[in-house]
């Protein structure tokens, strides 16, 4: 069983930057790959990047690459995500989930764990 807590959201003006968390429990976090998603006013969720257990691999929606990281640190359960040169087309609700593999996926049916989420607003 892992739990995920994600921190980190706000109220960011247009260009700024964001940290999100997720702080995860459980003794097999680092063997898992882990997610973040978004989830728009509307619209359906969306995959944004995936990094794998080691964090030596990752991989981006082409809507964020280039302005998103993603990053782990297993020794403390935790994976975060930069979020730099926000947009407003950024605004939503973020999601870290857990997979039960070991490497980065871009589908949501590969997350068996979800966080709650934690909204980002950025404003134009």
């Amino acid at each position: 069983q892992v739990q995920l807590v994600e921190s980190g959201g706000g109220l960011v003006q247009a260009g700024g930057s964001l940290r999100l968390a997720c702080a995860a429990s459980g003794r097999t976090f680092s063997c898992r790959g882990m997610g973040w998603f978004r989830q728009a006013p509307g619209k359906e969720r969306e995959f944004v990047a995936a990094i794998n257990w080691s964090g030596g691999s990752t991989y981006y929606a082409d809507s964020v690459k280039g302005r998103f990281t993603a990053s782990r640190d297993n020794a403390k359960n935790m994976v975060y995500l930069q979020m730099n040169s926000l947009k407003p087309e950024d605004t939503a609700v973020y999601y870290c989930a857990a997979s039960s593999g070991s490497g980065w996926y871009v589908s949501g049916y590969e997350y068996t764990y979800w966080g709650q989420g934690t909204q980002v607003t950025v404003s134009s």
